[in-house]
């Protein structure tokens, strides 16, 4: 015998890693509105369905590995250069390449908190040591707190705008002041998942950000507006040296072929898409609003959700949400985010807030 451990040992990090908890899903055959997970409320448009059903007569094959035409339609959507653009299954998994290739040991992240619930795992993985910084009492990001927390050891530093859950997004003097801090030899990433619902007028331009400051990094997702959660696309935007560090760290083969086509789809239909975009932005306005009518004091949401800042009886309301028949998702201790759905399921969600404040 060569010893006695009579099981494979985890790594410390991954035995100790916070689960990520997806939002709650309908039962089958159960009649409720999902506000849990901050999806497009919309079926996917009749031209994207066409693009997936004529791709998955090639899922025999594996898909083109670096996305090339996706990554070549993306940058002419943006206006930069296809060198910059990286794909991947989602801007999660991006954020992970993105980590691997900048990342050793030991170095530092820093990143708000409460922030997207991925992030700290995203380090953790990556062999970092996360450090959270509290988002401000109004949901916005502390950008000079994150600014002070950089150390020597930092590697990168996140930046969720809008903020999941709190909804806020981060304006371009704010942005401006963290990058002036910031050394050039940290990384600072601007997760833009939710970007095509921003109507803030003050929030800074990323590609224009990035053009200036070689140490930028943007995410987006073809998850929320575009509503292909399901396919998982993803891609990050940078300078061509970190673009192509960031596509060595990359999964193989990472986005399918069905998602690549689909993606490509949406961006043909991208007007079309839009426009659902800015009905959600409406239905958020009305969701804002009725909160407010009632007295609920919540922050100013540039995203499709809205944060109900909730702390201890976080879990109580989405119990009596779920009971209506409305699927929030809880941050225990924290809060409640509420995705914006249809306006019938809007019109629950605010008899069910309204019940709850008596």
């Amino acid at each position: 015998m060569l010893g006695t451990v009579t099981q494979v040992p985890l790594r410390p990090a991954v035995a100790h890693l916070p689960a990520y908890v997806p939002g709650a899903r309908v039962p089958v055959g159960a009649a409720a509105f999902k506000l849990s997970s901050n999806e497009n409320p919309y079926p996917p448009l009749a031209s994207v369905v066409a693009a997936i059903c004529d791709a998955a007569q090639d899922v025999n094959r594996y898909p083109d590995m670096y996305a090339t035409e996706l990554t070549e339609a993306i940058a002419a959507d943006l206006g930069v250069d296809p060198a910059q653009v990286v794909t991947g299954t989602g801007s999660v998994a991006v954020l992970n390449h993105v980590l691997d290739a900048v990342v050793n040991a030991k170095d530092e992240v820093v990143y708000p908190w409460r922030s997207f619930e991925a992030y700290p795992i995203a380090v953790a993985l990556a062999h970092a040591e996360g450090v959270p910084v509290p988002v401000r009492d109004d949901g916005r990001l502390d950008l000079p707190a994150m600014a002070a927390a950089v150390t020597p050891r930092t590697r990168a530093v996140l930046v969720c705008t809008p903020n999941n859950p709190t909804g806020p997004a981060v304006r371009a003097d704010e942005l401006a002041h963290l990058l002036e801090q910031v050394p050039g030899n940290v990384l600072v990433v601007l997760d833009e998942a939710y970007v095509e619902f921003v109507r803030d007028p003050d929030v800074p331009d990323a590609l224009a950000v990035l053009a200036k400051h070689p140490n930028v990094v943007v995410l987006r997702t073809f998850s929320k507006a575009y509503g292909l959660a399901g396919l998982r696309v993803g891609f990050a935007v940078a300078r061509p040296r970190l673009a192509a560090g960031i596509r060595a760290a990359s999964t193989p083969f990472g986005v399918s072929h069905v998602g690549q086509m689909a993606a490509l789809a949406s961006l043909r239909a991208k007007d079309e898409l839009l426009e659902r975009v800015e009905s959600v932005v409406q239905e958020r306005s009305r969701m804002l609003a009725g909160l407010r009518v009632q007295g609920w004091t919540v922050p100013d949401s540039e995203a499709n959700f809205v944060w109900l800042p909730l702390g201890e009886r976080a879990t109580a309301f989405a119990q009596e949400a779920t009971r209506a028949g409305v699927l929030v998702r809880p941050f225990a201790g924290d809060g409640v985010r509420v995705s914006v759905g249809e306006p019938e399921a809007t019109a629950v969600l605010l008899e069910v807030a309204e019940s709850f404040r008596r």
